[in-house]
């Protein structure tokens, strides 16, 4: 065995309770499990790290782990989304959907992004792709490959191919519809349970399995309650989008006369387990105080975990209202990226001041609520009291945050100073199962600028085939216009 300690001039420790601020403390490690953390260890160790003028801390747990070539920031100045493609055409849906990537492009934009995702400190993530460029849904096989990529890259993860039993569509008129397959939605979530089953805590316990139902409009009562069934079999979790858009209300109210939370309620999805993005729209169509407290309660008392993205959502100028005042009820709130960069210090920031913004009150929430909310509750939500937090008996998650940069300015508090001036390109070292993952703010192995031309390349490709699937199917360039218009060499100004 392997012992291994680190000093720092901050170590986040933990007491049993919470978060504890050790000035000049140590964490000790034995191979994948922390033995000590504290002052003056008295054992003998193997290795010394000096991590100097830096945060030592947890890593963090992303429950909405962006998995992808991130299509969401395509929107940021050319929505509303069916306008840019992120609603289906029903011409598109009527001449049969296609997959836009291969199996090569699938396998290395899970690479990519899971190298992304431990450069910003993410040590357990729950991963995300999108829909929009699938034919239907994401396969056993397909995950089989990424839970031998993210054991390669050594990233801690909980992983289910997405299923589904419908999906939203806008007709030539502008009216929006659905379209159904439930055949091929149960036979997803068949594939998911054998996926769960085949790889549940496999490579070293790095790869958990969880059940991914996309997201819940696109559900049909009989794919919710079997997913439901099937988490409570395999003992996983389960993470289902739902309150997330004005038109996933109205269908909704249109399919079951009922809000999204009360269905679930309805049916006994609720627990524990149960995972759920992200939470705007509440109370359903009609949204009186009387039905928004009601979800609340549901929330609270059924034990799920609401998962807070500040950054996708308030690109589009919405904002959960309020994190401060959910998680005061004693609903359990983790965080989530969804949107690139996955940087869940950059959303930490964004966060803290669209709560007070909501809330108009400076001092409603803390740069520690939201450090809280990426490690130790991220942990609940998982039912993981080894993660998300530095203390004997947890696993070797460990981030080294550099606060020696000239652009972090004067520090106030170390965390204060993280959340503020900080972002994920900060860590310097990020260690997971007690295995140094980036060492010096480099993976080994990783060649940078072929996987960023890469990435480009299979970016733009996708950005072309935006038009077969929007709305009148219009050019590229109207879909996604500049910023400026363009002016080339030999045009006149």
């Amino acid at each position: 065995m392997s012992t291994t300690r680190i000093t720092g001039r901050y170590v986040i420790g933990f007491d049993g309770t919470g978060h504890r601020l050790l000035e000049n403390g140590e964490v000790v490690y034995q191979d994948d499990r922390i033995i000590f953390c504290g002052f003056g260890y008295g054992g003998q160790v193997d290795h010394e790290i000096d991590a100097g003028n830096a945060i030592v801390g947890p890593g963090f747990i992303d429950l909405d782990a962006l998995a992808d070539l991130d299509s969401t920031v395509l929107a940021f100045d050319n929505g509303p989304a069916w306008r840019c493609g992120r609603v289906w055409a029903s011409s598109y849906v009527e001449q049969g959907p296609r997959e836009v990537y291969d199996r090569n492009d699938e396998d290395f934009m899970k690479r990519y992004a899971y190298a992304q995702l431990l450069h910003n400190g993410i040590t357990t993530a729950l991963p995300i792709t999108s829909l929009l460029y699938r034919e239907w849904a994401e396969t056993h096989d397909e995950f089989a490959r990424a839970s031998d990529i993210a054991a390669e890259m050594g990233l801690r993860v909980y992983l289910g191919p997405a299923y589904r039993t419908g999906l939203s569509m806008i007709r030539p008129d502008g009216r929006f519809d659905m379209h159904w397959d439930e055949a091929r939605g149960l036979q997803g979530l068949d594939d998911a349970i054998r996926f769960a089953q085949d790889y549940d805590n496999s490579h070293k316990g790095l790869v958990r399995a969880m059940l991914a139902p996309d997201r819940i409009e696109g559900c049909t009562q009989e794919l919710l309650e079997r997913t439901r069934d099937a988490s409570a079999a395999l003992q996983c979790p389960v993470r289902l989008h739902c309150c997330q858009s004005q038109l996933e209300v109205d269908t909704m109210e249109q399919r079951f006369g009922t809000s999204s939370l009360a269905l679930l309620q309805e049916i006994g999805f609720l627990g524990p387990r149960t995972l759920l993005p992200h939470g705007l729209f509440l109370g359903g169509a009609q949204a009186r105080r009387e039905n928004i407290e009601q979800e609340l309660d549901s929330l609270r008392d059924s034990g799920s975990t609401l998962v807070h993205c500040p950054i996708v959502f308030g690109r589009s100028g919405k904002a959960l209202n309020s994190f401060s005042r959910l998680r005061q009820r004693g609903i359990n709130i983790g965080l989530g990226t969804d949107t690139f960069p996955a940087d869940l210090i950059r959303n930490m920031h964004a966060g803290v001041m669209l709560n007070r913004v909501q809330e108009d009150n400076a001092q409603a929430v803390s740069a520690a609520d939201f450090y809280n909310a990426a490690t130790l509750d991220g942990a609940r939500a998982l039912g993981r009291e080894d993660l998300g937090r530095l203390a004997p008996g947890a696993k070797a998650d460990i981030t080294v945050f550099d606060l020696s940069g000239f652009h972090l300015g004067q520090r106030v508090d170390p965390i204060q100073t993280m959340v503020m001036n900080g972002s994920g390109s900060d860590f310097k070292t990020v260690i997971v199962d007690g295995r140094i993952r980036v060492e010096d703010y480099r993976i080994e192995g990783v060649p940078y600028a072929d996987w960023h031309r890469r990435a480009q390349d299979q970016y733009d490709r996708l950005r072309a085939s935006y038009p077969e699937r929007t709305h009148l199917h219009p050019p590229v360039e109207d879909i996604f216009t500049p910023s400026f218009a363009p002016l080339r060499a030999g045009e006149d100004q």
